[in-house]
């Protein structure tokens, strides 16, 4: 596909059940992903362990793109060779997470508003110089008794909308990212309800400031019980609640929803998705944008040895492509076990 212009890039990502490896974790959570196999961080370990994921077999046909932390768009492979034209070789694009992180909501404090609109153009201007093709920036919608507010979901949305339009003027995909989580003991109906707040509100800032849809890429959360909740809805359930409120609330120009795993198990994000592309009745590609649901297996097969890199490589890479399938609506539970 000729990526001659943002459309091309967004649609090219997602194309033929590809999806997004998130690789974007700040050095603070990928220091607590380190220490939990033993493993010290430091800028070099953090680097090979990265490159060990760009170089699995599995990234080509399987991944569209990678988000990058502005640390490993910067750093070269042991070989000298940019980690970006390690990614790039594999047929994927790098992006890269532009926002910086979460403050607490003024009149609001236990919810939050991503920070990092004011220097934005500028670091914008350098990541594509760099090579990044998109960018990332996440918004964290939390549900409890009294949450979330409205103006918690409308500063949010805002910004989202805001970054958006600054990235495609610096030439860059923006990836949205509303995330309600998924923690606290809501019911399915609860968290649909909010979601759909959510995705309307964000629609109307993106509209309002102009941003071209067809070059915009959205990453939200599944519609899921919370994960304190005593009953948990089944997988159709998750898949037919996720999908009304996609309908409802997502124009179809969109070319793609790179739904993130927020902290199913990598099993349950594949079957979910899955179930929702065997469902179909939509015309944006209905792809994936995991971080942990891809990387856990290859973690835990690693364990900071060398001797075990070809093992790692192997578990991303069969998740890579149980996930693809996931994408197609090809995939099944026997995939895993056959396998296994």
């Amino acid at each position: 596909m000729a990526l001659n212009n943002l459309e091309d890039i967004a649609a090219f990502i997602v194309s033929n059940g590809k999806g997004i490896l998130a690789a974007d974790e700040s050095n603070g959570t990928m220091g607590k992903r380190l220490q939990a196999i033993d493993t010290q961080s430091t800028q070099t370990i953090r680097r090979d362990y990265r490159e060990m994921l760009f170089r699995a077999d599995g990234i080509k046909n399987n991944i569209g793109g990678v988000i990058l932390f502005d640390e490993t768009i910067r750093q070269k492979a042991k070989d000298g060779t940019p980690l970006i034209d390690v990614i790039t070789s594999q047929g994927a694009l790098p992006g890269i997470k532009v926002d910086k992180g979460l403050k607490p909501l003024e009149g609001s404090p236990e919810e939050s508003i991503t920070q990092g609109l004011d220097d934005l153009d500028d670091r914008c201007n350098e990541y594509q110089r760099i090579g990044a093709k998109f960018a990332k920036w996440r918004a964290v919608i939390k549900i409890g008794e009294k949450i979330p507010t409205d103006q918690c979901i409308n500063e949010n949305m805002q910004a989202l909308a805001e970054y958006a339009k600054i990235v495609q003027n610096n030439d860059m995909v923006p990836i949205v990212e509303p995330e309600v989580l998924i923690e606290g003991n809501h019911s399915i109906e609860r968290c649909f309800e909010v979601s759909e707040t959510t995705l309307s509100t964000l629609f109307n800032c993106l509209n309002s400031n102009r941003v071209n849809i067809q070059a915009t890429i959205l990453k939200p959360s599944m519609v899921t019980s919370g994960s304190e909740a005593e009953s948990q809805a089944s997988v159709n359930e998750v898949a037919e609640q996720t999908l009304r409120c996609c309908l409802a609330n997502i124009p179809p120009e969109l070319p793609g929803i790179t739904f993130l795993s927020g902290g199913q198990s990598d099993i349950d994000a594949t079957a979910h998705l899955d179930a929702m592309n065997k469902i179909g009745g939509f015309n944006w590609k209905l792809s994936f944008s995991y971080g942990r649901a891809l990387q856990q297996p290859a973690l835990k097969a690693w364990l900071g040895k060398n001797e075990n890199v070809v093992a790692a490589q192997q578990a991303l890479s069969h998740r890579a492509l149980m996930n693809k399938k996931a994408a197609l609506g090809e995939w099944n539970s026997s995939l895993e076990e056959s396998s296994a």
